[in-house]
């Protein structure tokens, strides 16, 4: 079956690696092949197991996705015969609220019966085992820290690589990728009801389909316009910073998580701390990165981690996240009035935890 993926981030590259196996798949990229968008603007954390929900569609999503890692990383490891920057410390949650630390219980014994570990740490403990976060506080009311969730199973990829090598595995497997191609238009059988469609074309070319996936994030938008079913995805900014501290730590670390911040490691010098949140005035609107928004994400992550006071700035970034208008994150459906599209899109600020098992449920909805 040829299957054509319009989309090559993060989580068109892990449909297009799930689909190789046993279809033909092409895959088509309006911008360059290193110009990453919302997948070098992401952070990889894979928090699914660190958030009081203890039901949902999204947290079983979440979970199940994060299992569906620890096989996926070793297999491309294998396929690629590279090494992925994967971090297998887990999270760290800081808390500054008593009563919240102990809300947490019950979601540890939930986690537990979900297959899931949570420690539960006192400030005594968390001093004891992460000496460097003694004088974390909340930014704006200085509230110290009492205490901690730690959850060793949640996880952290660099999302670059991760999508590098899921394209290159995929190749492996047969599968084509064009970049610097936008698709132009679809072509469908006029008389079939539902319409069908029976290729997807470039400037240059037209290429036969059996299915079509849309996995574009913000570009998800104006493609199903073209097919008068339009899915509404509106950017969502976030920016970050990349940091290296004067005395380097001495243990691996966890990435640790609080007051809306994640400090992530990347080795015993360098981390990433990310990400704002940022809206456009308006629905649809553009939104440019907010300097003031940069400066108060620093200064939060210095409250979590007093050694960043004294780090220098490598390099600063912000990406647009690909956000659905009025319904939640993420989409993964058949396009309403189309036999064979399959729209995989508006991720938000899950695209890479949740790629893996996006690619299993299109597989699923092709197959059905």
């Amino acid at each position: 079956m040829r299957v054509g993926i319009i989309g090559c981030g993060v989580v068109g590259a892990a449909i297009a690696f799930e689909l190789s196996q046993t279809h033909q798949v092409t895959v088509w990229d309006a911008r360059e092949e290193h110009q990453w968008q919302a997948t070098g603007a992401a952070l990889g954390v894979l928090m699914a197991a660190t958030t009081l929900k203890l039901k949902g569609k999204h947290l079983l999503l979440r979970l199940e996705s994060l299992k569906l890692y620890e096989t996926l990383i070793p297999e491309l490891e294998a396929i690629t015969q590279t090494s992925l920057p994967y971090n297998r410390q887990g999270i760290l949650r800081l808390c500054f609220d008593g009563d919240e630390l102990q809300r947490w219980y019950k979601t540890q014994q939930v986690r537990s019966k979900q297959g899931f570990r949570l420690d539960i740490l006192d400030r005594e403990q968390l001093v004891q085992a992460y000496p460097h976060l003694w004088a974390a506080h909340l930014q704006e009311s200085n509230l110290p820290v009492v205490g901690a969730i730690y959850s060793p199973q949640d996880r952290q990829v660099d999302p670059v690589a991760l999508s590098a090598a899921l394209i290159t595995a995929a190749q492996k497997r047969g599968a084509t990728f064009y970049f610097n191609t936008p698709v132009a238009e679809f072509r469908s059988l006029p008389e079939q009801d539902p319409p069908c469609l029976t290729h997807i074309c470039t400037e240059a070319e037209s290429y036969p389909v059996d299915w079509v996936i849309v996995a574009a994030g913000l570009g998800s938008m104006p493609l199903t316009t073209t097919l008068n079913q339009t899915v509404p995805i509106y950017p969502v900014l976030g920016q970050g910073l990349h940091l290296r501290r004067q005395t380097p730590l001495a243990e691996p670390m966890p990435v640790v998580n609080g007051d809306q911040v994640h400090i992530v490691p990347i080795n015993a010098s360098e981390v990433w701390v990310g990400a704002t949140v940022e809206f456009p005035v308006e629905v649809g609107a553009a939104v440019e990165a907010d300097p003031a928004q940069m400066y108060e994400l620093h200064q939060r992550g210095i409250a979590l981690d007093e050694s960043l006071a004294h780090a220098s700035i490598l390099r600063t970034w912000s990406g647009l996240r690909p956000r659905p208008h009025e319904r939640p994150a993420p989409i993964i459906e058949r396009l309403p009035g189309y036999d064979n599209v399959v729209v995989a899109s508006g991720h938000y600020r899950n695209g890479v935890l949740l790629a893996p098992i996006t690619a299993q449920k299109v597989r699923q909805l092709i197959s059905n």
